[in-house]
């Protein structure tokens, strides 16, 4: 059982959490989390630290460094992550449509109608199939499919008149 109460900890939250989220923002874009961490490790404590201010200022100091290299391994690993996605579509030299500019209007569809056209195209589902992902009926998932179909063709038409007419 933890000696630190619910009062010790309402006293302290009281005292030094503005200033120890403040403190906790300057290593961190979670300041709040490292509060907590330092919170947490406070109840396991068997008895409250001796110098209970200088002792919370350091736990959150080493949480929020912990917390800031976890967001910098995590961007890292994203963003090579993303580097090696492959394409949505893969270009040939038949194609007069550019692939990054079809797979920005694609990207920029609703999610939902994003979903149902990856779904269909991609994965070869049928409509049935998408409505049980989806958890809607077959025939409201045709009709954002071709909701979702129509506001591509409209982002696109525009793209490929210009490259059939500049040939």
């Amino acid at each position: 059982m933890s000696a630190v109460g619910p009062e010790l900890l309402a006293r302290v939250l009281d005292e030094h959490g503005s200033a120890l989220v403040l403190y906790a923002r300057l290593w961190c874009e979670t300041p709040e989390d490292a509060v907590q961490e330092a919170l947490l490790q406070l109840v396991r404590q068997p008895a409250p630290p001796d110098n209970l201010a200088p002792w919370l200022y350091r736990v959150v100091r080493n949480a929020a460094i912990s917390a800031s290299r976890a967001a910098r391994r995590r961007r890292r690993h994203e963003t090579a992550a993303a580097s090696q996605a492959t394409s949505w579509f893969v270009p040939s030299a038949a194609d007069r449509l550019d692939a990054d500019q079809a797979a920005r209007a694609l990207e920029s569809l609703a999610g939902d109608e994003r979903e149902m056209i990856v779904a269909r195209l991609w994965g070869g589902l049928s409509f049935q199939e998408i409505a049980e992902l989806m958890g809607t009926s077959s025939s409201s998932a045709h009709r954002r499919y071709e909701a979702g179909l129509a506001k591509l063709r409209e982002k696109l038409e525009p793209i490929w008149r210009k490259t059939h007419l500049n040939t």
